[in-house]
C-alpha cells in the first residue's frame, strides 16, 4: 500500500495506518534531528518534538496538493522542533528575518484584498522581489507553520517551493533539509556578509571583482570570506 493510500486511511481513524506512515518516517524525523544536535537537548527528546511534526503533517496533508509527502513533512518537522528550542530560549530570529516576515504578512494582506483570494508563494515572490526560498524560511522562522501551508499549495502542485530544483534520488530528503539548512544560515547572517555570499557563490563572481565592486582589496575580500564561511561552518553544526 502506497504512502498516500496509507494517510488517506490514516486521517480516516485507521491507526495501523497511521502508525506504519509513522514507522516509514522515522528516518526522515533523525535525518532531522541530526541537524539540531548539540543545542542542550537530548536527541531522543528532540526526535519526540519532531516526530509531533510528523503526526502533525499526517493529519494535516492534502491529497490534493501535487507533492511527495516526505516534501510537505520535512518543514512541518523542522518548525515543530525550531519552535520548542525557540520557547526554550536556544533559537535566536534574527531582526532582519523578521522584518522581512512582517513584510511577507502585509504583502499577502494586500494580494489577498486585490486578488480576492490567498497569493500564490511566486505572486508574494515576485511583489517582494524575493526567492522563493526566503519567503518560506522568513514565515517559517515566525512559527506560522499553517499559514505557511495555506500560502504554498494552490493545488496544483506549482507553487511547492524547492520542489521543482530538488532531483528525484534516493538522497532528496537529506538534499531538501540541507538547503533548509542553508538558506537559514545565510538570512542569519548581517547584510554585508550575505551580499559577499550572494555575489561569490550565487553569481559566480571572483575575489577581484568583488573586491572592485566593495571598494577593498582582493586580499581583504579573501579574508573576509574565509571569515564568513567559519561563521556559516559554525551555526550549521
Amino acid at each position: 500500500m502506497d504512502t498516500i493510500e496509507l494517510i488517506r486511511r490514516s486521517q480516516q481513524g485507521d491507526k495501523e495506518a497511521r502508525d506504519k506512515v509513522i514507522t516509514d518516517n522515522i528516518g526522515l524525523v533523525w535525518s532531522i534531528v541530526r541537524r539540531f544536535m548539540c543545542r542542550g537537548h537530548e536527541p531522543e527528546d528532540l526526535f519526540q518534538i519532531g516526530s509531533i511534526g510528523l503526526i502533525k503533517a499526517i493529519d494535516k496533508f492534502d491529497m490534493s496538493y501535487d507533492v511527495k509527502f516526505s516534501t510537505y513533512a520535512v518543514p512541518m518537522i523542522m518548525g515543530e522542533i525550531k519552535r520548542f528550542l525557540r520557547d526554550d530560549g536556544v533559537i535566536k530570529v534574527s531582526r532582519s528575518m523578521k522584518e522581512t516576515a512582517g513584510k511577507i504578512r502585509i504583502t499577502r494582506e494586500k494580494l489577498s484584498n486585490l486578488y480576492g483570494r490567498e497569493p500564490t508563494l511566486e505572486e508574494i515572490s515576485a511583489e517582494l522581489n524575493l526567492a522563493k526560498e526566503e519567503v518560506v524560511m522568513a514565515l517559517e522562522s515566525g512559527a506560522e507553520v499553517e499559514s505557511l501551508y495555506k500560502t504554498i499549495y494552490q493545488g496544483d502542485g506549482n507553487a511547492i517551493y524547492l520542489i521543482d530544483k530538488l532531483e528525484q534520488t534516493n538522497d532528496e530528503n537529506e538534499n531538501m533539509i540541507d538547503k533548509l539548512a542553508l538558506r537559514e544560515t545565510i538570512a542569519s547572517l548581517d547584510e554585508k556578509d550575505q551580499e559577499l555570499i550572494r555575489l561569490r557563490y550565487f553569481m559566480n563572481r571572483t575575489q577581484t571583482d568583488i573586491a572592485k565592486e566593495l571598494g577593498i582589496s582582493q586580499v581583504q575580500v579573501s579574508r573576509l570570506e574565509k571569515k564568513i564561511l567559519l561563521k556559516m561552518r559554525e551555526k550549521m553544526m
